[in-house]
């Protein structure tokens, strides 16, 4: 899409978006900065909250889902991060989720052996709405739900009466 298009769209001058970004790079850039900002709030906000780290982990994948539209990442074909403040906010992004994870280890909510890139890619599937479906934030939540229902400790069976 030329940046003239993207200017129009945005409702400012083309001069005014070559101004502040002087190349199509340089767009990319601030919004994938700007994308890694809202997933670490998401992930900030689910380490903080109370509950069970599972309860975290669907708060993350929540926002995640709604934040979608917003979210210009490498999984959903933008730049791969070489800006040191991206790289550094995805690092924080991966910290953030590895504590709620063990949160859930220890409370018994999660299974051992889920990673930090297992949520975020899971997030970022469910962030790229799919053309077809018409109520997505819907559809994601639904899948969102039986994905964690895997991710879930499930409790021993108990054996049968005799």
């Amino acid at each position: 899409m030329p940046l003239a298009t993207i200017a129009a769209d945005a409702g400012l001058g083309v001069g005014t978006l070559y101004r502040r970004y002087p190349s199509r790079e340089a767009l990319l850039a601030a919004l994938t900065l700007r994308s890694f900002r809202l997933v670490l709030d998401a992930a900030q906000n689910a380490a903080s909250s109370t509950g069970t780290g599972i309860d975290a982990l669907r708060r993350f994948i929540d926002q995640t889902i709604d934040h979608g539209p917003e979210l210009v990442l490498p999984m959903h074909g933008g730049p791969v991060p070489l800006n040191e403040d991206t790289v550094a906010l995805r690092s924080e992004v991966h910290a953030t989720l590895e504590k709620v994870l063990r949160r859930g280890r220890r409370d018994g909510s999660i299974r051992a052996g889920v990673t930090a890139f297992d949520i975020i890619v899971f997030g970022a599937l469910l962030a790229q709405p799919l053309p077809h479906v018409p109520d997505w934030r819907s559809a994601a939540r639904r899948q969102a739900r039986i994905y964690f229902d895997g991710l879930a400790i499930e409790a021993p069976t108990p054996p049968p009466r005799r």
